[in-house]
C-alpha cells in the first residue's frame, strides 16, 4: 500500500487504521453509488411521464365507457334475438299444424280420388259389357277414350235436341200470338 503524501512511514498506528477505515467506507460508498446508478438507469428505462400516465389513464376510462356501451348494445341485441327465437318457435308450431292439416286434406283428397277412380272403373266395366249405341252386349270392350268420345257425341245430340225444342217453343209462342184473340 502506498503511503499518502505527508505521512511518514512508521507513523502512528491510529492514523493508518483511520486511513484504512476511511478507504473501506469510500469503497463501499462507491459500490453503493454504482448500484444506485444501475437502479436509476432501470428506472429511466421504465419511467413514464405524468402526461403519458394521464393519457393512458384517460384512454382506459374511455375504453371502460365504450365497453359499458357495448354491453348495453349486446343486452339489447340478445333481447331481440330471444324475441326472434320465440317467433321462430311459434312459427314452427304453426307450420307443423298447417303441415298436419295439409296432410289430412291430402289424404282426404287421395281417398276421394281413389273412390272416384273406383267408380270410374266400375262404370267402364259396366260400359264395356254393353254396346252404348244399341244397348246390346258387345264382344269388344270399349276403351276409356272411346267411352269419352261416345259421351261427347251423346252430349252433342242432346244439345241439338234442346236447340230443336227451343225453336219449336218459339214457333208455338209466335203461333199463340197470331191465333190468340185480341182484347177488344
Amino acid at each position: 500500500m502506498a503511503t499518502p503524501v505527508g505521512w511518514a512511514q512508521g507513523g502512528s498506528g491510529s492514523v493508518c487504521l483511520a486511513f484504512d477505515q476511511l478507504r473501506d467506507v469510500i469503497e463501499s460508498q462507491e459500490e453503493l453509488i454504482h448500484q444506485l446508478r444501475n437502479v436509476m438507469v432501470l428506472q429511466d428505462e421504465n419511467f413514464v411521464s405524468k402526461e403519458e400516465f394521464q393519457a393512458v389513464e384517460k384512454q382506459l376510462v374511455e375504453e371502460k365507457a365504450a365497453h359499458a356501451k357495448t354491453k348495453v348494445l349486446l343486452a339489447k341485441e340478445e333481447e331481440k334475438l330471444q324475441f326472434a327465437l320465440g317467433e321462430v318457435e311459434v312459427l314452427s308450431k304453426q307450420l307443423e299444424k298447417e303441415k298436419l292439416a295439409f296432410e289430412k286434406a291430402l289424404s282426404t283428397v287421395k281417398s276421394r280420388a281413389l273412390q272416384e277412380s273406383s267408380k270410374k272403373d266400375q262404370l267402364i266395366t259396366k260400359c264395356n259389357g254393353r254396346s252404348p249405341w244399341d244397348g246390346t252386349t258387345s264382344s269388344l270392350p270399349l276403351s276409356p277414350t272411346e267411352i269419352e268420345s261416345h259421351i261427347i257425341k251423346q252430349e252433342d245430340i242432346l244439345n241439338g235436341k234442346e236447340n230443336e225444342i227451343k225453336e219449336l217453343q218459339q214457333v208455338i209462342s209466335q203461333q199463340k200470338q197470331i191465333f190468340s184473340p185480341r182484347p177488344a
